[in-house]
């Protein structure tokens, strides 16, 4: 296996996270895989917090809603209000956590970049502090989103297939 990491992390200021990871698949594939709740339910998050509830209202003012459920019966909710949406390129929205685990809402774009077939996928997280952004860093979610993007990288090669 490859040492080469697949998803690049970087905060280009005191708010953001950019995270960056190239899929084998064209973008409009891609950006159902992200935006359809049947699809999310097979790839979001690590095995053990599956998607228990996935709601997605796709247009500006519309609205998402995500449920996880962990170990021992525990859930993680989030979601939030698209802002901004253009298909199959970018979307844009506000995200905040149920039981908030950093201060603030934070804005996230998500922009999709087709070239010979395989997809980029940039999503900036915009955070209201940089003690929001910090705290985001310091947890696991690097961790997460690489096993998610793995997760999503099989999914789309096993859709590919069909």
């Amino acid at each position: 296996m490859s040492t080469m990491k697949k998803l690049r992390v970087s905060t280009p200021s005191d708010t953001e996270i950019v995270m960056t990871r190239e899929f084998n698949a064209p973008r409009r594939m891609v950006f159902e895989a992200l935006t359809t709740p049947e699809l999310l339910k097979k790839w979001m998050g690590p095995p053990e917090w599956p998607l228990v509830s996935c709601e997605i209202d796709l247009r500006v003012g519309g609205k998402y809603r995500f449920v996880a459920s962990g170990p021992d019966g525990m859930e993680m909710g989030w979601g939030g209000e698209y802002l901004k949406v253009v298909p199959p390129e970018r979307f844009v929205a506000t995200e905040q956590f149920d039981q908030a685990w950093y201060p603030g809402v934070a804005r996230v774009t998500t922009e999709l970049s087709e070239r010979d077939g395989k997809t980029t996928v940039t999503t900036t997280i915009r955070y209201e502090s940089k003690e929001a952004r910090d705290m985001v860093l310091s947890s696991p979610m690097e961790q997460g989103v690489t096993i998610s993007y793995d997760r999503l990288e099989k999914l789309l090669s096993e859709r590919a297939e069909v």
